[in-house]
């Protein structure tokens, strides 16, 4: 029987099929560095650095990350563009930003870096993150869900709430903030979506992820494989076109159905259940 969801909303481990550890999880929590760089901080909230052998090195106060320069990012197409600043201290902690503040001439001229093809909601996470150690909707502690956005569904319904996680975790890519990805990727574990929403998010992950991405690639074909027979009766054309748009997609989902049927079939053989030995097809004599 196929299993029956409220409202057509697939429920949250829709990227995390068979109850497997989700990766990522506990990213951004208390006790990690809010800007990535290592730090440990103390119940009292100071910092702790440490250095390779034990050596404890000079605490550095967050004055020192809003007292250094101030960074322009001119973001998005010049018809849209948005001026964003942070400090470069902080942004220097990706090394995306600490090759292009290593250009800067400290002559009084201009810190400029140009972001044209970059979402500006995500850069704004992205910035976010630097200065708080998350980004809204943040997790709830204890919980596998996220903070509620009065603005949005309770179920995605578009994919639009999975788009902007995996727009993070694109960003935090390019960055090379690897906290940040793992942070957004465990995000994209508690939303709560349907087949469609699934649908939108699945196609900009085979877009704009390599091949060898097994961190979100991986979980969208589990979650077609174990469930198409719920989901394409709610999209199945979208699901053939983009099947046909991306045959990684139904080459990866294909091969995850082949291999859990083999596992099955592996696993009637070593324990074959009673009375269910295949018979010998009887001759006739007539």
């Amino acid at each position: 029987m196929a299993e029956e969801y409220p409202e057509g909303a697939i429920p949250e481990e829709h990227t995390n099929p068979g109850g497997d550890v989700e990766m990522g999880e506990g990213e951004g929590e208390a006790g990690d560095d809010p800007r990535g760089s290592g730090l440990t901080t103390t119940g009292d909230g100071s910092e702790l650095p440490f250095a390779e052998g034990g050596d404890v090195e000079p605490r550095k106060s967050f004055i020192s990350y809003l007292t250094s320069p101030v960074v322009t990012l001119l973001v998005g197409s010049e018809d849209t563009e948005t001026i964003l600043t942070a400090h470069q201290a902080l942004l220097v902690q990706s090394p995306f930003f600490a090759d292009a503040c290593a250009a800067f001439a400290d002559d009084g001229s201009p810190r400029q870096v140009e972001l044209p093809g970059e979402d500006i909601d995500a850069v704004g996470c992205f910035l976010e993150y630097l200065y708080t150690g998350d980004y809204f909707p943040r997790k709830i502690a204890g919980q596998r869900t996220l903070e509620q956005d009065p603005s949005l569904p309770s179920v995605d319904e578009t994919g639009q709430q999975l788009l902007k996680h995996a727009r993070v975790y694109t960003l935090a890519e390019k960055f090379g903030v690897e906290k940040l990805k793992s942070l957004a990727s465990s995000k994209i574990h508690c939303v709560n979506s349907t087949a469609k929403g699934e649908i939108t998010y699945a196609r900009y992950i085979y877009q704009y992820t390599s091949k060898d991405d097994t961190t979100v690639r991986a979980p969208v074909a589990n979650f077609w494989a174990t469930r198409s027979h719920t989901l394409r009766a709610e999209a199945e054309e979208e699901f053939r076109s983009l099947c046909l748009e991306f045959p990684q997609f139904g080459y990866d989902v294909l091969t995850r159905v082949l291999d859990d049927k083999l596992k099955r079939e592996r696993n009637d053989k070593l324990h074959p259940a009673p009375g269910s030995a295949r018979k010998r097809a009887r001759h006739s004599n007539v």
